[in-house]
């Protein structure tokens, strides 16, 4: 890749900068989901679970291999209910953390205790609950796009404007190839995340072909 090269500008759609800096796509290290919240989807269908006596709505939380210890932990929860509303509360607790712990493995993600109803979400979960919501994709693909964009010109604005000075000195020469390192490796990331491939209904990713078909 020639550093020297020209750049035209991206030709991504705008959308709401509040969105930009909490996208995860941009910040792959932040756990903002709300899968382990209270008020998460998780934790509301435990919930369900529970009154109905009937595991079946959370089992789609965790895959095969874990469904007989969120089984063992239902029947145990359903069980200590039936002592009294006290039990019945530290039951639903128990229950709670251990499906929420189970599925927080399964995507590879710390387990670090139930959060409290209302906790922050990141604005990209936020939008993807929206979108399946209301069945409309097209905010989520403009709050992603502008973060990305946002992203992508600050940076390469910064490896041109280092660049004018590159040979000046050892020091501003250093300044310029961390500026485009920082911007060759961020758009790596944001590219192998876009053409990463959709998952298959079993959890595996889905063929290439597939992928059009994708919701």
């Amino acid at each position: 890749m020639n550093a020297r090269q020209s750049h035209k500008p991206l030709a991504l759609r705008s959308a709401g900068a509040w969105l930009v800096a909490g996208l995860a796509l941009l910040a792959p290290s932040r756990a903002l989901a709300h899968c382990d919240t209270l008020d998460g989807p998780v934790v509301k269908d435990a919930r369900a679970a529970l009154e109905a006596g009937d595991v079946t709505p959370v089992l789609k939380w965790v895959g095969r291999a874990q469904e007989a210890e969120v089984r063992e932990a239902f029947r145990r929860a359903l069980a200590v209910r039936a002592l009294g509303p006290d039990a019945g509360a530290l039951a639903d607790r128990f229950f709670f953390e251990t499906l929420v712990r189970v599925h927080r493995a399964g995507e590879g993600a710390p387990y670090t205790g139930l959060k409290p109803a209302g906790t922050p979400v990141d604005p990209a979960v936020a939008e993807a609950d929206r979108a399946l919501d209301t069945g409309d994709v097209d905010s989520l693909v403009r709050a992603v796009s502008a973060a990305a964009e946002q992203g992508l010109r600050a940076r390469f604005a910064r490896a041109v404007q280092t660049r004018r000075h590159a040979d000046e000195s050892v020091e501003q020469g250093r300044s310029y190839v961390a500026a485009y390192v920082e911007l060759a490796h961020y758009a790596e990331r944001l590219l192998q995340s876009a053409t990463a491939p959709a998952l298959s209904p079993d959890g595996a990713p889905a063929p290439a072909h597939a992928e059009a078909h994708a919701h």
